[in-house]
């Protein structure tokens, strides 16, 4: 695997955040992504239109957008195998240059070319079955033509898996050979397949904890798992498809292309003197100022740590000068760069949706007063905090008020916009998530013209792909390993388990809690919801856990991980983006972490909260 940013790092993406514009030269595959997110962006937009002014919908552009998530998913899959920017466990930073990294950086691109390899010969006996079918998209499109994306796109990514390796040539030569030695094991040793299970787990396992991509450990997984049974590898990318059939999932490369717009121009500074305006003569007012603009960025860049790198320069310096002391300053920024999380139109909360089976506004409704409250208790902390630091108040000025809130007033608006066409049922989610496209588009591009449409916006939207890719890739082949454990009925043996051991609701709530966070704090967010929603939702199910609260626990759960020692994502983009050792962050956030985790508790065992809102509502 290409060797990250030597940057600090934990269990997550090496973060993309806000490359400069010559980070990233422009290719073919970087064209291609920018024009299948702006089909993406403007078929729902021309949908919703048609339909407001003929009653009629544009005939099969839906089916043409989840196809685009499928193209736009594996090319930004293919761009993050070159950066070194999937999904995974970064492990190898830990390591000092020399021998021993050297090793753990080969021995993942080993495991990780050969899996691609095999999932190339899987995918593309897939496509050639489907090739036999008579399915056509709108326009007499055959569909395995789309489906094509899937094996070329797997290839290339081996061959750039073998071609990045570290160690040169040596390294090359290895991964190579892993890719030879697998396929031959594939065809000469499925008589003897029992005999590989072990110690082909212990190579996956091994690979991962060395920082391979999750997707690779979970697909080599599922593959291994279903060839010792006797059934076709290729049922793994199998679960490609039901990708593609997830009506929701087209919102999450939509909002996250609004997202990277909006961090990568102006709005941050913008943003920043709107709220400092607005509550710069509160006791402890420019704390409250970093949170709301940071619970604003967080709900479009869901949490992925942008919040961190685009506002940290601009807000820490703010609050310093407000006489804060540096620690809690710090410690501040690292907190609110998750808070926002569970509002819409948050990524991770529709991923949660998609992955769980729950509706998305039922969970966005339901972590309304959830995400208020971790709000609350930190900006009662952070304005006790302004109090006995006798931050200065500034007076407050109704004209700079005026001036700096019309100078965001674009800003401010793409989360209303898309919060009231969809809260409003006047567009879907997807349809919602389009608009907050183009509407961030025309604002960067047009009216502000903080982006260049030709120097700078394909990087803005490849820096999107790539953490899209990373997502995508990872759900489409995570379905294939549920697939195997539905059949081995392993879901039903970790129910059965569950009730054995916890006797009540609120034994299995509080061991969530402890499950969640730890885990929460070692894989990345969107690792967490696609691997482990489809195992706790059953569990929720078994204990009649209202699935909209266990939806709300599960994240804030999460959000609460960023700031666990040792290997919290927040942490480490912090003393990464401040040039503090981690240990100094560790004691300046945990205050926060305390904070924010009896809020969590609160969350959890007063069900009210998540479930009020929606039966207020039913009511009325």
């Amino acid at each position: 695997m290409t060797d990250p940013a030597p940057a600090p790092a934990s269990a997550a993406l090496p973060e993309p955040a806000l490359a400069p514009p010559h980070a990233r030269p422009l290719t073919v595959e970087l064209v291609v992504i920018v024009l299948i997110t702006l089909v993406m962006v403007a078929l729902p937009v021309i949908d919703i239109v048609l339909r407001r002014v003929r009653g009629a919908a544009l005939l099969g552009a839906s089916v043409y957008v989840q196809h685009c998530t499928l193209w736009l998913g594996f090319l930004g899959a293919l761009v993050a195998t070159k950066t070194g920017e999937h999904l995974g466990l970064s492990t190898s930073n830990f390591f000092k240059e020399g021998r021993r990294k050297d090793a753990a950086l080969v021995w993942g691109s080993m495991v990780a070319a050969a899996t691609c390899v095999l999932l190339t010969y899987a995918s593309w006996t897939v496509v050639q079955a489907n090739r036999q079918g008579s399915l056509v998209l709108a326009g007499g499109v055959p569909e395995w033509w789309s489906e094509m994306i899937v094996p070329i796109t797997l290839g290339l990514m081996a061959l750039r898996f073998i071609w990045h390796a570290r160690a040169g040539w040596l390294g090359r030569a290895l991964s190579l050979g892993a890719c030879v030695a697998v396929v031959l094991a594939l065809h000469l040793g499925q008589d003897h397949a029992s005999a590989f299970l072990w110690p082909l787990l212990i190579v996956i396992l091994s690979a991962f904890l060395l920082g391979s991509p999750v997707f690779v450990a979970m697909a080599g997984v599922a593959m291994l798992l279903f060839w010792i049974d006797g059934t076709p590898i290729s049922s793994v990318p199998a679960g490609v498809l039901q990708v593609v059939e997830n009506p929701t999932l087209p919102a999450i490369p939509l909002l996250t292309a609004a997202g990277y717009v909006l961090a990568s121009g102006g709005a941050s500074a913008r943003l920043v003197r709107a709220y400092k305006s607005l509550f710069g003569w509160l006791p402890g007012g420019m704390a409250l100022m970093v949170i709301s603009v940071c619970a604003l960025f967080t709900t479009f860049t869901g949490g992925s740590g942008v919040t961190i790198l685009a506002l940290g320069g601009l807000v820490l310096p703010a609050l310093t000068n407000d006489k804060y002391p540096e620690g809690f300053s710090r410690g501040l920024v690292t907190a609110s760069g998750s808070l926002g999380l569970l509002f819409p139109p948050s990524l991770p909360v529709i991923l949660y949706a998609a992955v769980a089976g729950v509706a998305p506004d039922k969970l966005f409704l339901g972590g309304l007063v959830p995400g208020v409250l971790l709000i609350v208790v930190v900006a009662a902390y952070a304005m006790r905090a302004g109090i006995k630091a006798k931050a200065p108040k500034q007076p407050f000025d109704f004209a700079e008020a005026r001036r700096a809130l019309w100078a965001a007033k674009w800003d401010i608006g793409l989360p209303v916009i898309v919060l009231l066409v969809f809260m409003s049922g006047l567009a879907t989610v997807v349809e919602a998530a389009a608009l907050g496209g183009a509407y961030a588009l025309m604002v960067e591009l047009v009216v502000y013209h903080d982006i260049h449409p030709f120097k700078q916006m394909p990087k803005v939207l490849a820096q999107s792909a790539t953490l899209v890719g990373a997502v995508v890739i990872l759900l489409a082949f995570a379905f294939g390993l549920y697939n195997y454990l539905i059949d081995a009925q392993i879901p039903d043996a970790l129910v059965t388990w569950v009730q054995l051991h916890f006797h009540s609701p609120w034994s299995f709530l509080l061991a969530l809690n402890g499950l969640l966070l730890v885990l929460g704090s070692v894989f990345e967010i969107y690792a967490s919801i696609i691997v482990l929603a489809p195992l706790i939702a059953p569990l929720g199910a078994a204990f009649h856990i209202d699935p909209v609260h266990l939806g709300v626990v599960f994240l804030a759960n999460l959000e609460l991980g960023f700031l666990l020692p040792p290997m919290g994502i927040n942490l480490f983009l912090s003393a990464a983006r401040f040039k503090q050792p981690l240990p100094k962050l560790y004691r300046e956030a945990f205050p926060f972490l305390i904070i924010m985790a009896v809020g969590v508790l609160i969350i959890t065992y007063v069900p009210a909260l998540t479930t009020g809102m929606a039966a207020l509502l039913a009511h009325h």
